[in-house]
This record gives C-alpha cells, sequence and structure tokens, in this order.
C-alpha cells in the first residue's frame, strides 16, 4: 500500500483537492490559516504598494505649485538685476552654493532661515513693493517662497522656474552659461 493510500484510509472525511477547503476545519486540524508562501506575497505587494505610494511622494514633492505670477526666464532674470530693475535673491542652502557657485548679481538668503523674512526686507530696504526675482535649483522651492512671499505681503515677487540646475522651463542657469560666483561664505 503507498503512502497517499494510507493517508486516505486514515482520514474519515471526503477528500478534496483543497479548492474548496474549509478553513476552520483545517484551523482544527492543525494547519495554519495562511501559508508562508501567501504571507511572503503578501509582503512583497505591501512593499511594492509601499515604494511605489513613496516614489509618487517623492515625485509629488519635486513639482512646483501652480501660480499665477509672474515668472522669468533665468537670461531675463540676468539682464534685469545686471540692470537695476529687480533684487535676484537666491534661496537655496549655503550647500548648494558651495556646490555650484551664485549667480552673479545675486542676494542669497537661505529660505530656511528663521529670519528669512527679516533678512530678505534688509535687502529689498523694507519696499515690500520692490521687484524680487527668486532662483533656486530647479523651480520648486521658488515656486513655494513667491507664494509664500505673496501671502506675506510682496507685491512684486517673480518666479525664475528653470532654477541654476533647468527644469522643464528650460536648461536653466549653469546650462546656459550665465555668469557664477564662488560663493564667499556669507548670506
Amino acid at each position: 500500500m503507498s503512502h497517499s493510500q494510507s493517508k486516505r484510509s486514515d482520514n474519515s472525511g471526503p477528500q478534496t483537492d483543497g479548492a474548496d477547503s474549509d478553513p476552520a476545519a483545517e484551523a482544527e486540524a492543525g494547519d495554519p490559516l495562511i501559508s508562508r508562501r501567501r504571507l511572503l506575497q503578501a509582503g512583497v505587494a505591501f512593499a511594492g504598494v509601499a515604494i511605489a505610494g513613496g516614489g509618487g511622494y517623492t515625485w509629488w514633492r519635486r513639482q512646483p505649485p501652480a501660480h499665477d505670477r509672474p515668472r522669468l526666464s533665468v537670461e531675463d532674470a540676468f539682464a534685469r538685476a545686471k540692470a537695476g530693475e529687480l533684487i535676484l535673491v537666491d534661496i537655496r542652502t549655503p550647500r548648494e552654493w558651495r556646490a555650484s557657485g551664485v549667480p552673479v548679481g545675486s542676494h542669497q538668503i537661505d529660505m530656511r532661515r528663521e529670519d528669512f523674512l527679516a533678512a530678505l526686507d534688509r535687502v529689498t530696504g523694507g519696499d515690500r513693493s520692490a521687484p524680487l526675482a527668486l532662483i533656486c535649483a530647479r523651480g520648486v522651492r521658488s515656486a513655494r517662497v513667491t507664494l509664500a512671499l505673496d501671502a506675506a505681503g510682496y507685491t512684486n515677487v517673480i518666479d525664475v522656474p528653470e532654477g541654476m540646475l533647468g527644469s522643464a522651463a528650460g536648461p536653466g542657469w549653469l546650462r546656459s552659461n550665465l555668469p557664477v560666483a564662488r560663493w564667499t561664505g556669507q548670506g
């Protein structure tokens, strides 16, 4: 007698192929309700969803918010700053300023500073209607700060959406071969 035949004869109930098995009966018999394989499959599926969700969140954070404030190309921002028609403010971090340099003619004010508005007021002489052009790395932070400054009462804020490194708006300051200065450690 083979092993499968002896097993069949030992069971008192009808044999099934497992498709119609009763989970409660399996649990009483000592079989787990969920197999290790199904548990691993569920874990892999959950991890995939978590990674995709994290990637989606990262993508979303890298998208500039929509706004109807004025925008300038990097070339126009440079020309207008050079002509004294606006104040160009680089809102990136000191680490970024060290890595790529700063736009010639710009003021460097790290947007994370607690006294950001006070520093900006010093640059504008307290004139909240002074024309300001904001530049960051790729236009995301400049768009966000443009909206924040608008809400804070600044009336003439202009976004430079290309940024230093380029974005969907254009090649950016560096690829446009606009002049860059070494950051001196002030800002």
